[in-house]
Parts: structure tokens; C-alpha cells; sequence
């Protein structure tokens, strides 16, 4: 039997990458320019109409100074990750 992880929360990723935003006071002209990406794909990654590349979670994570780990864990929030629960 194979045993499929959970499906991640793409949901509290956008919303993390909204908070961290927030509470630097950043607009999206601001963080566009501290990671060089446009600010139409950082709309969109917030609006969840995106999820963006591993590349644009990693200026992401250098413009906030959060790891990539830091930042991804958002992922599995609402579940346990795999393996946790195994017997």
C-alpha cells in the first residue's frame, strides 16, 4: 500500500510571504526591487494565482532573511508532515 503525503498548504505559504510583507512595511514595488522580480509575480504568488519557482522562494527568502526551510514550512502547517505517525 502506498501512503501519500498531505496535499501542502499553498494557502498558508501565500500568506506568510503577505505577513512577512507586512510587517517590514514592504509594497510590492519595495520587495520587487530588493529581489529583482517583478511585481506582478509577487502579486500573484500573493493572490495565489502563482505558486512561483524554488528560484523566486529563494530571493524571496534572501530578502527577508529567512531560510528556505523557515519559509517553507509554512507548507505543513494543518498536518503532520510524512512519517511523522508511522508505527
Amino acid at each position: 500500500m502506498t501512503i501519500l503525503p498531505p496535499e501542502p498548504n499553498l494557502d498558508a505559504l501565500r500568506l506568510q510571504l503577505a505577513r512577512l510583507r507586512g510587517v517590514r512595511g514592504w509594497s510590492y514595488d519595495e520587495l520587487a526591487m530588493r529581489t529583482a522580480l517583478s511585481r506582478r509575480t509577487l502579486i500573484e504568488i500573493e493572490q495565489g494565482r502563482t505558486v512561483g519557482s524554488l528560484a523566486t522562494w529563494h530571493a524571496l527568502g534572501h530578502a527577508f532573511d529567512v531560510p528556505l526551510g523557515g519559509l517553507f514550512a509554512a507548507l505543513c502547517e494543518g498536518h503532520e508532515p510524512p512519517g511523522d505517525n508511522a508505527s
